[in-house]
């Protein structure tokens, strides 16, 4: 039998999970709404009919700083570069915690671009 066992590394000393996570300043809804407001659909990609979801990783520290984005899920580089610009935007979250100490936490963000 073969096994495949996923291994992560995460050097900054984040963690994926935690038992409160990082929160957008008023929520989901408002993250969703502060995402809507500020992204701008590259011309480039209307004029070629580009669409797709482009998955962004960051770090919300322990002061509840945005940090480290990176693209974990491309579709172009324009869209990508539109997702980053938008996650560097973002104001401070309120950090996670794992058990009564604030930590830092890797949250990943979907941005689905689709022409209408």
């Amino acid at each position: 039998m073969k096994y495949t066992i996923p291994v992560s590394f995460l050097l900054d000393g984040s963690r994926d999970e935690a038992d409160q996570m990082p929160e957008f300043p008023g929520g989901q809804e408002a993250l969703m709404k502060f995402i809507a407001d500020n992204v701008k659909y590259p011309a480039e990609c209307e004029e070629k009919s580009i669409e797709g979801r482009v998955l962004v990783r960051f770090v919300i520290d322990e002061q509840g700083n945005v940090t480290n984005p990176i693209v974990v899920k491309s579709v172009d580089p324009l869209l990508d570069a539109e997702a980053l610009r938008v996650i560097k935007l973002m104001p401070k979250w309120a950090p996670g915690q794992n058990e009564g100490k604030v930590v830092a936490v890797n949250y990943t963000v979907p941005f689905t671009f689709r022409l209408q």
